[in-house]
């Protein structure tokens, strides 16, 4: 499909600033941004986005709700209808606009109590932690029904009655139902157990569809009845192995049953998702790397009991993320394209006609960024879409018509993407021959005539993730890259991604070889002319502020000092409580083991940065602090506890300007003789 799309000049919005050239500051990095995760309704008509108050100058947040139901003038931004704050105590952090004219809002505040067992964290004593609240309201942004609050009508005593608030703060959207004006499916937890219901989004009603437990775990819905399609048992088989299995509709009997080629033990670790079922041919859609070292799409079909001969699709080096199915009511259920996990991570491969083609506009209008279309109406008339790269924060714009283009906001409209240079996706080979991928962000008009920079090595956490060559929602890559540093992210050994043979590679390799990639990585650095070899520096949060306390006690490392943020520094200890999860714990848990840096802190050698926060849960704050205090007497360190600061993202400006400005001193001022 072919048209011509009226941008009037949007392109220069993609790189106004009101900044100037040269390091970011801490402070255009702290705020919130102006704009974050917007959502269209399914009709078209509204849009809700996370914005920060603009009374706050980005100290604080705020829910922005447009109304586009009517005509667009493509010369003029978009201008919310309603602007609601959070308050001192609730931070307003996400909202979705879901159908009907209905808004889902989710607070979170600071909260310091007993979990009883019921959150993640401690068992016993007082926690600080987090919860998050949920709500529903309309474009008008004026009036908040609280969700998931009911709880269970059953009273055992005050614990009982405890656990079934905390819950609340982990419920979620099951299923959208999009063929249903009024009711959604939603997963709320409880002291009896979680419970899966159909809501009704506009009399705040519900109905009890079945609790998970027992043998079968249910874990695939019908997107039209929301009746159970998909099932999973995970048990013992004696062995001290488990086996996973999956029942599966069959069309032809009209029941759940055993689907005997998705087994496997869990200590291959294979990945198995059902992403939806072919209306056509009866057949699931599975993404599995039971095949490959990437995951590739293929077709299963239950009444043969058998995978198709060949995959739908796949991509070559890359493994395959996820079916896109239409919600759409005329073509409901069917193939929209592929998510591909590539180097930037949001890689679209659109096999529908329309989809393909308005992506295609769209990509040849801002062909300097990646476009990603984010929600769509019924007839395509509304298109949400955004633009984004490494050096580029999120901008977002709605595509009205099929024509016209509208912005609805620049994320970081006041840093100046002219100064930054985009990331580049590399590879790199370790000691052993095993192949690294990578990604390299450089100062903006660095070459190398210009001689050897200093380095920073910034592995990523998990370990089970990865980075991408995307904006870097902590800012972290460009904010050093600006001030003169080459930044090498290494998908060591362990990352996930890149494949069956690298994620492997690193089981009980905490320390050892994972470590070795690292080291490996800044020799690269220094062999390619990026990096002075006397200059190199090791920065990582949680699992990556493992591989920064790792560095500090490993003898004849490359590295003239660490900075470990959040990090693991107890591998026994992190053991014993690794995860919820029955299976995680008795399969992966085995593998987070190797070099323990609370066992080898009298190795200690070079400085160290530790900084963490006091909300934290995942990576309780012993991990850095008793790091710290063992190593204080060895090496010079510091430590800076950074109040009510959780794990993970949205940190407050609070938590980025006390980080950001520690990370900058320490670099300047304490890695290593003369700093880095």
């Amino acid at each position: 499909m072919k048209f011509k799309l009226s941008v009037l000049g949007l392109g220069a919005a993609l790189f106004a600033s009101t900044g100037s050239a040269g390091p970011i500051s801490i402070e255009d990095l702290a705020k919130y941004p102006a704009i974050s995760g917007p959502s269209m309704s399914m009709e078209g008509d509204i849009i809700v986005a996370t914005v920060h108050n603009p009374r706050s100058n980005g100290e604080d947040t705020a829910i922005a709700s447009w109304d586009i139901s009517g005509p667009i003038d493509p010369s003029k931004p978009l201008v919310p209808v309603a602007i609601t704050p959070g308050n001192d105590r609730m931070k307003l952090v996400s909202a979705s606009a879901l159908k009907g004219g209905m808004i889902q809002v989710v607070g979170r505040q600071a909260w310091t109590g007993v979990t009883v067992g019921c959150l993640e964290g401690k068992t016993t004593g007082a926690e600080r932690t987090f919860l998050n609240k949920f709500y529903m309201t309309d474009k008008t942004l004026k009036e908040f029904d609280e969700m998931f609050a009911r709880g269970s009508t059953k009273r055992v005593n005050a614990a009982v009655e405890q656990c079934e608030r905390l819950q609340a703060a982990t419920s979620s959207i099951t299923q959208t139902l999009p063929l249903d004006d009024d009711h959604i499916v939603i997963t709320r937890g409880g002291a009896d157990g979680s419970r899966v219901l159909r809501y009704n989004i506009k009399t705040d009603t519900e109905e009890l569809l079945f609790r998970p437990g027992g043998e079968w775990r249910t874990v695939g819905l019908d997107p039209r009845t929301s009746e159970q399609r998909v099932a999973q048992r995970i048990e013992a088989d004696g062995s001290g192995d488990y086996d996973i299995e999956y029942q599966l509709w069959n069309p032809a009997s009209g029941k759940l049953e055993l689907a005997t080629g998705l087994s496997s033990k869990a200590s291959t670790r294979f990945s198995v998702n059902i992403e939806g079922i072919d209306d056509a041919t009866g057949k699931y859609y599975v993404v599995t790397d039971k095949f490959a070292d990437f995951a590739e799409v293929y077709l299963y079909d239950m009444r043969s009991q058998s995978f198709d001969a060949e995959p739908l699709f796949k991509v070559e080096g890359f493994s395959v993320g996820g079916v896109i199915l239409s919600s759409r009511r005329e073509d409901f259920n069917s193939l929209v394209g592929f998510a591909i996990e590539g180097p930037t991570g949001r890689e679209r491969y659109y096999v529908n006609p329309e989809v393909r083609g308005i992506y295609e506009g769209l990509d040849a209008a801002f062909s300097d960024v990646e476009v990603s279309i984010l929600d769509y109406n019924e007839d395509f008339s509304r298109v949400l879409f955004s633009t984004w790269s490494s050096a580029n924060p999120p901008v977002y714009y709605v595509l009205a018509d099929r024509s016209k283009v509208a912005l609805l906001g620049a994320s970081r409209p006041w840093l100046d993407s002219t100064a930054l240079r985009k990331t580049e996706f590399i590879k790199y080979a370790a000691r052993d021959g095993l192949e690294i991928p990578a990604f390299l962000t450089l100062p903006k008009d660095w070459k190398k005539e210009d001689g050897p920079l200093p380095a920073i090595v910034l592995p990523h956490g998990g370990p089970w993730s990865r980075d991408t060559s995307g904006w870097d929602a902590t800012g972290w890559t460009q904010f050093l890259a600006t001030r003169g540093y080459a930044v090498l992210q290494p998908q060591y050994r362990g990352s996930q991604g890149f494949g069956r043979k690298l994620w492997l590679a690193g089981d009980a390799e905490w320390g050892q070889k994972m470590q070795d990639d690292k080291d490996d990585g800044a020799a690269w650095l220094v062999a390619q002319g990026y990096a002075a070899p006397d200059r190199l520096a090791i920065f990582g949060y949680s699992y990556g502020g493992f591989a920064a306390m790792a560095a500090t006690v490993r003898e004849n490392g490359p590295f003239q000092c660490a900075i470990a943020g959040a990090g693991v520094s107890n591998l026994a200890r992190l053991g014993n409580n690794w995860s919820d999860s029955r299976l995680q714990r008795a399969i992966q848990g085995k593998t987070v083991t190797g070099m323990d840096p609370a066992a080898n802190t009298s190795k200690a050698n070079i400085p160290i940065l530790v900084y963490h926060g006091d909300r934290d849960v995942r990576v309780p704050l012993f991990h850095g602090k008793d790091f710290y205090e063992a190593v204080r007497k060895k090496v010079p360190a510091k430590f800076v506890q950074i109040s009510d600061m959780p794990h993970s993202l949205p940190w407050w400006p609070t938590h980025h300007r006390q980080s950001l400005s520690a990370i900058e001193s320490f670099l300047k001022t304490d890695c290593g003789p003369g700093g880095l």
